[in-house]
């Protein structure tokens, strides 16, 4: 499964082998997975479902563009600190971007202004998840639950498939319900999960310093 997954990494690592041949340096590729990110977000803003097609397809190639920046630090020895938050901070952008650009086209197009709702409740989640690994500073922080025991309550499996939803391979989950034409239905997950997902991870901390 390590060798399958993240299946980004399949799509990601012949670009980078191609980029590396040429003077671009990591941090301009994650400037150029910004703007790709960005331009997603407007057109999934857009009610129409060829422009949410187009959007999803910016947001899939943003996210190779993101495994790429840090393939070719890598590989160039160019990996930074800067780099790193960099690259987290446009991963935020891009997040919350899209879940407020999602909510407002699916009000416009429904004239049901709680999907607007839905996506800002889930773009203030993501906001509160990057502030909190960025306040702790550690690279690893949102990672910390991963880590834990198989879900067994409700909750626990609603933060876990939440968890496996942003990882690496979002941009299929985007692509693939963007051309099934249900693309809604990342809301009322994003709008929950984000929420339960920082507070569990405060739970986590709280548990893990008086142990």
């Amino acid at each position: 499964m390590s060798t399958l997954f993240p299946l980004i990494r399949h799509v990601s690592n012949p670009v980078s082998n191609v980029i590396i041949k040429f003077p671009i340096t990591p941090n301009q590729i994650t400037s150029a997975s910004l703007v790709l990110g960005l331009a997603g977000c407007f057109y999934i803003s857009r009610s129409g479902f060829e422009d949410r097609i187009i959007g999803g397809t910016f947001i899939f190639i943003a996210y190779i563009f993101d495994n790429c920046d840090g393939e070719v630090a890598r590989y160039k020895n160019l990996s930074t600190e800067f780099g790193r938050k960099y690259d987290s901070f446009v991963d935020w952008i891009i997040h919350v971007g899209f879940f407020a650009a999602l909510g407002y086209g699916i009000s416009q197009e429904s004239q049901n202004n709680i999907w607007l709702w839905l996506g800002l409740l889930g773009s203030i989640g993501g906001t509160i998840n990057y502030i909190l690994v960025f306040f702790f500073d550690d690279p690893n922080a949102s990672q910390e639950l991963a880590n834990t025991s198989q879900p067994e309550t409700i909750v626990e499996y609603l933060v876990f498939v939440f968890r496996e939803l942003f990882r690496a391979d979002f941009c299929f989950i985007v692509l693939a319900l963007t051309l099934l034409d249900v693309l809604w239905v990342l809301l009322p997950a994003a709008a929950i999960g984000a929420q339960v997902f920082w507070i569990l991870f405060l739970t986590s901390r709280e548990k893990n310093y008086h142990e």
